[in-house]
């Protein structure tokens, strides 16, 4: 061996241990589940950096990092931060209108039985009840935009109740890790993605993308009970098998439809239900004789301080995730476990699909991007492209969630909320293939 090469080598054990040493110290400092994440984002990419740039002579490796930083940083404010505000600003004026009304609380009453037992820490009737049906309704039609703002006022609601305000409390981290399991019964946006990629039958990922994000979120609501002890009686699990057995009814009475049948279902249903939504609770605020205008401003001007707030986080971990898909850790985590499931003889038909599965936790824009490619490069009709598909619809982005929401309260410590919403999320992931070999395989 030359001593070219031992230097090398020396270079790359070196990095890899001071990587080791500066987590150790992230650990010992006490830094929080997410904040150890956001660092190991930049240790990694640092580290595969110097591999590529030593022994690859990869001149051209550091110079995208530091792009990747610039460019996210600028997409974080002008294509993420800038758009919300103006979705925040108007959801949250219609939010200050249906309170006034009582629709939030009437919302609240006719759940109770079914949140109080998910969320004990909560009184009856609570206000933030209401608001996470409303978070869910809108999810659940595939509404993100909408169920955004509904999200960050319930966050608001559970914290005015959280004892330690930097700690995430039990309430708020059920929330969350079923917000990320991202049920989702109309997935519009996927179905429009397929339309756009020339899909032959683009509703055909409509069922099994239905039954992923169900599981993913009844696997959720199992663990995170698990975890922290809530009552299983039987008020419970017959409201968990009743929505089960509506999203199955729901899924079945669109299985039954013509090709374009469907794609008529998908486009109209949420942006219609939606509109009727929004007359709805104008029309509740005037039949409660609400001055909704009045009503409207005084909720919406909260919508820029919340996008303030949360602007911070937005940028650290939107770069971080940027800068560690830069470096090809994502495509080292794909292609080693190709390497495993072949080594164990399981059928790897599904394998190009995963790099859409493993983003989705970290980035949904990088998720969908990743759909696209995959639907771009192995046909969108494909098995790869049909899974990537339910891939993406199957859960939701943990990290981004829980900077988001959790950051909107300063909550600082936010417990095992990462490590729970990605063991639901491996679920659905297990469930999507399993769905996507008995569908389209």
């Amino acid at each position: 061996m030359g001593l070219l090469d031992f230097s090398k080598i020396l270079y790359s054990v070196v990095a890899v241990l001071g990587g080791i040493a500066l987590i150790r110290g992230a650990v010992r400092h006490k830094n929080g589940a997410l904040g150890i994440v956001w660092m190991l984002f930049f240790y990694v990419a640092l580290v595969i950096g110097l591999f590529k740039f030593t022994f690859l002579q990869d001149v051209d490796i550091f110079r995208k990092l530091v792009d990747g930083v610039f460019d996210s940083a600028k997409i974080s404010i002008m294509d993420v931060a800038l758009p919300l505000a103006g979705t925040m600003v108007f959801f949250l004026g219609l939010m200050s209108i249906a309170e006034k009304a009582g629709a939030v609380n009437w919302l609240a009453r006719m759940l109770n039985p079914f949140m109080t037992r998910l969320f004990p820490e909560v009184p009856d009737n609570h206000p933030a009840m209401g608001q996470m049906v409303m978070n869910f309704s809108a999810n659940m039609l595939g509404l993100d935009n909408a169920a955004t703002p509904f999200g960050l006022k319930a966050m608001e609601s559970l914290q005015s109740l959280n004892k330690d305000k930097e700690t995430a409390s039990n309430a708020q981290i059920m929330f969350v890790i079923l917000h990320t399991s991202g049920l989702v019964l109309i997935p519009l946006s996927i179905i429009s993605y397929r339309l756009a990629s020339h899909s032959a039958n683009p509703a055909s990922v409509f069922i099994p993308c239905v039954l992923g994000t169900v599981i993913t979120t009844l696997a959720a609501i199992v663990i995170i009970g698990i975890r922290q002890r809530i009552k299983w009686d039987w008020v419970l699990v017959c409201w968990m098998l009743g929505i089960a057995a509506a999203v199955a009814l729901l899924s079945i009475t669109v299985g039954m439809m013509s090709a374009e049948n469907k794609g008529v279902f998908s486009k109209v249903a949420g942006n219609l239900i939606l509109l009727l939504l929004i007359v709805i609770i104008i029309s509740g605020g005037v039949w409660k004789k609400v001055n909704v205008f009045d009503a409207f401003i005084e909720g919406a001007k909260g919508g820029f301080d919340v996008v303030l707030k949360i602007i911070p986080y937005l940028v650290a971990l939107l770069v971080g995730i940027r800068v560690f898909r830069e470096s090809g850790a994502l495509a080292y985590i794909t292609d080693g476990l190709s390497f495993i499931i072949g080594y164990t003889g399981v059928n790897t038909d599904f394998v190009p699909a995963l790099p859409t599965a493993i983003m989705k936790p970290f980035s949904g824009g990088g998720a969908r991007g990743l759909m696209i490619d995959t639907m771009t490069v192995y046909g969108p009709d494909s098995f790869v492209g049909q899974l990537a598909c339910v891939f993406h619809g199957s859960a939701d982005s943990t990290f981004y969630i829980v900077a988001v929401y959790f950051g909107s309260v300063g909550i600082k410590k936010v417990r095992y909320a990462i490590s729970m919403g990605l063991l639901a999320e491996l679920i659905g992931v297990i469930a999507a293939i399993f769905i996507a070999y008995i569908f389209f395989h």
